[in-house]
């Protein structure tokens, strides 16, 4: 006889296998089957990384992706049938703590910034190199917000066009404004360590404070108020 294990136990019990393991899990969502096989295979030839679903459709994985609950999605946004923004809604409505990056080659500002509305974390192009791949999977799943070169920028353009300003950040101490500059130029926590002679754990540190100063939840908030300054 098969026990019947609750979802709440189920996701409980996911969660206790990876931290054992400190493997990082993700889910695909691509149309093309040549680049979604060639991602999955990118990611389970990688050392703590599993690719545990490869979807051609949102539909697809809309009806899966609660069931797998994958710590990181891979999200196109040109699918066949239901878009990949619309599958972002409807993903973020059922698991909030869904970690979604987009892998698109949209780079104009309307796909961005309906993709960041609609609940993605980070924003990649597809012709980003594998390591730096795997490195913003990493990165989205420690809590940054992963962005292609020029994306960000792209972004800040969005929101200054939306009237987004704050005054917030007359709060931030002189080390807290160098390291939102170097977050506005696109720089990683490792990067910005090694310019300010610090540790990661201590840019860590200092964006959990940040975001606390600025009442935001994530990298690209925090660079919009400080560029909005």
């Amino acid at each position: 006889m098969t026990a019947y294990i609750s979802q709440p136990h189920r996701r409980q019990m996911h969660s206790e296998q990876r931290n054992e393991t400190h493997v990082i899990t993700v889910a695909i969502v691509e149309d093309i089957a040549e680049i979604r096989n060639g991602l999955a295979a990118l990611i389970n030839g990688s050392d703590g990384f599993q690719c545990i679903g490869i979807y051609p459709d949102a539909e697809e994985a809309l009806a899966k992706i609660p069931d797998e609950l994958p710590d990181v999605v891979l999200m196109d946004i040109n699918l066949p049938g239901m878009s990949g923004i619309e599958c972002i809604q409807k993903l973020k409505a059922l698991l909030p703590a869904l970690q979604v990056m987009m892998l698109t080659v949209f780079e104009d500002e309307d796909q961005i910034f309906k993709s960041i509305l609609a609940g993605a974390s980070g924003y990649l192009l597809k012709k980003t190199p594998p390591v730096k791949l795997l490195e913003a999977i990493q990165d989205l799943h420690n809590g940054g917000s992963p962005m292609s070169t020029g994306i960000a920028r792209k972004v800040v353009h969005a929101f200054q066009m939306m009237g987004v300003s704050s005054k917030d950040t007359e709060n931030l101490s002189k080390r807290e404004l160098e390291i939102l500059s170097y977050l506005a130029k696109g720089y990683r926590y490792k990067e910005i360590a090694d310019a300010l002679s610090i540790s990661i754990e201590t840019v860590r540190t200092h964006l959990r404070n940040i975001y606390e100063k600025l009442h935001v939840r994530s990298r690209t908030e925090a660079v919009l108020k400080y560029l909005n300054r």
